[in-house]
């Protein structure tokens, strides 16, 4: 070994040691007759200290050396006479006796500090770089724990890790597959999988009874801060389960996660249907660390010769506490907001409840204290506060006003990242009509399984039926969705029907499936967590990007080995492939 100590470990108890230690250059000082180097790896930093009147010439090749050479250090542990209480190892340094050069290094593009000043795309192509950065590595180092811990919480459980294929057969569901050609099969493909959904449903086949596997999932979609083309799911399935056996256990592994990584003891994790998330939320990821629940003004507000809200089919108020104090400005600067592209409102009104007991809104002209005293009431407003109110379509109004309830809690601080709120978000419909195709769409996947009281209106009113699923929400962010599966093949022949598929369709597609089923299929259901976007909140971000060691950017390339990159003309000729010039 070229050390025999870390760079993180060593404190008073070791003072008169004689120790090794290797690692990069953090800083390098010079003061006078002394130099001192500030060595760092993986577990921290520890001060080593170059004595001019000691040795001269040892001393004189500490000066040359630059910031991240690899070095070799011997030398003896002594009491440091400027301790530094914010490091671990501030108590001592290293007196130098031996330095050894292991290798040299050109200066860093950028800065390996905590803040440093070098950007995203710069620091992805020197991720080797930005990895030496400590609240990368702690990133890492969550990610590691957080893999440890569920493997030791599954395995209680009697889980069996189990392997599924990369090579697959492309389906036309969800999200765009990648695609590789076969060499050995001419002009024909694999896919890679975007989840192991049908693998693990024929491990329950199999009577594997209880799965789990950290896997890696391709999608070739667009990306933003929480989405990469390939990320990881922890992915599970169970048999002779039903939705209630699901959600306890993994309720489980969400406690247990958080008090092992955050010693954080969860309480509730209180349990919302799709229509309440929507109705009080606008969304089906609610974030409930904090109120601002959304309320239904329509009645109160139409009828009244104010033609915005006459012609509108839905109207919606949200309460923001202590909002009357924000400015004329702010005001105007959340009505661009809200009729910005992304969310595609046509404006917003506003009512201040003032501390004087008067109230000022932009439409008082059509609306006098009478009917703004009945807004107040129906949202609970107080003295101080403001209400906010947008109007239009149904849907895509609440989605608006939804959006606009993060973009307020942002502001003012509500979303503190210290504090976890899990629910489940359960009941949400089975189809979902999509307008372009002229079709329904599996709002989960294929395989869910309809609620037993609403498979009678499967054929009459498709829309209405309700699916056996559920989606785990922790922060406003989705970390986790599952559902009971259909292990019937009757009810699954049923299900591809409404979703399209002509018979000969289903069985090309999903022949295997269907033949299982005949063999006995067990009454099954399982989940999957976003295992990626689970270590950004528990790390207390937004992004996944630092939680993933070599992630690609936001045009899905890698920019540090500069992928994806052509291929040369034999390769395309062995894949029997032939590219329009």
């Amino acid at each position: 070994m070229l050390r025999t100590h870390t760079c993180g470990e060593l404190n008073s108890l070791n003072i008169g040691e004689t120790v090794t230690l290797s690692g990069w250059i953090h800083r390098n000082r010079d003061l006078g007759g002394m130099t001192f180097i500030d060595l760092r790896d993986r577990y921290g930093i520890t001060q080593i200290a170059f004595n001019m009147d000691v040795d001269e010439v040892l001393c004189a090749s500490a000066r040359k050396l630059g910031r991240e050479f690899v070095i070799q250090i011997v030398g003896n542990v002594v009491e440091r006479s400027s301790k530094n209480n914010k490091i671990p190892t501030g108590e001592i340094e290293i007196k130098a006796d031996k330095l050894n050069i292991l290798n040299e290094a050109k200066t860093p593009p950028f800065t390996i500090e905590e803040k440093t000043d070098g950007g995203d795309e710069l620091r992805m192509k020197y991720r080797y770089l930005d990895i030496r950065r400590q609240n990368i590595l702690d990133n890492l180092l969550l990610r590691h724990q957080a893999s440890k811990e569920t493997r030791k919480y599954l395995d209680s459980k009697g889980f069996l890790e189990v392997e599924t294929p990369c090579l697959i057969k492309s389906t036309p569901e969800g999200a765009r597959d990648f695609m590789v050609p076969s060499r050995l099969n001419k002009h024909q493909f694999y896919a890679l999988p975007q989840s192991p959904q049908t693998f693990k449903q024929l491990l329950m086949v199999g009577g594997v009874d209880k799965y789990y596997q950290i896997v890696k999932c391709f999608r070739d979609e667009d990306l933003r801060s929480d989405r990469q083309p390939e990320f990881t799911q922890i992915d599970c399935e169970m048999s002779f389960v039903d939705q209630e056996d699901i959600l306890n256990t993994f309720e489980g592994l969400t406690r247990h996660l958080l008090k092992k990584i955050k010693n954080v003891d969860l309480k509730e994790f209180p349990r919302l249907t799709f229509d309440e998330a929507m109705k009080y939320y606008g969304s089906d990821k609610p974030d409930i660390r904090f109120g601002m629940e959304l309320v239904d003004l329509t009645k109160l507000c139409q009828g009244n010769n104010f033609k915005v809200f006459d012609d509108s089919e839905f109207i919606v108020g949200i309460r923001v506490p202590d909002g009357a104090a924000f400015s004329r400005k702010k005001l105007d600067k959340l009505t661009d907001f809200v009729k910005s592209p992304q969310i595609g409102a046509k404006g917003l009104v506003y009512c201040k409840y003032n501390e004087d007991g008067s109230s000022k809104s932009n439409i008082d002209k059509f609306y006098d204290e009478s009917f703004k005293k009945g807004w107040a009431k129906e949202a609970n407003c107080n003295k101080g506060d403001l209400l906010l109110i947008m109007s239009g379509e149904k849907e895509s109004t609440r989605k608006a006003m939804g959006t606009l309830r993060i973009h307020i809690a942002d502001e003012l601080g509500l979303r503190d990242p210290k504090v976890f709120a899990p629910l489940w978000v359960i009941d949400f419909p089975l189809l979902e009509w999509d307008s372009e195709t002229k079709r329904f769409h599996a709002m989960h996947h294929p395989f869910t399984s309809p609620k037993k009281e609403d498979m009678k209106n499967l054929d009459s009113d498709p829309a209405s039926v309700r699916a056996n699923a559920y989606d785990l929400v922790l922060n406003g962010n989705e970390i986790g969705g599952g559902s009971i599966r259909i292990h019937d093949k009757k009810i699954q022949e049923v299900m591809f029907k409404h979703l399209g598929f002509t018979e000969n369709e289903a069985k090309e597609q999903f022949g295997f499936l269907m033949e299982a089923f005949e063999y006995g299929a067990p009454p099954h259901g399982g989940v999957a967590f976003g295992f990626d976007r689970l270590c950004a909140i528990l790390g207390g971000e937004e992004s996944i990007r630092d939680f993933i060691a070599f992630p690609k950017n936001n045009s899905g390339r890698d920019v540090m080995i500069d992928s994806p990159s052509k291929i040369d003309a034999q390769q395309l000729q062995e894949l029997n492939i032939i590219l329009n010039k």
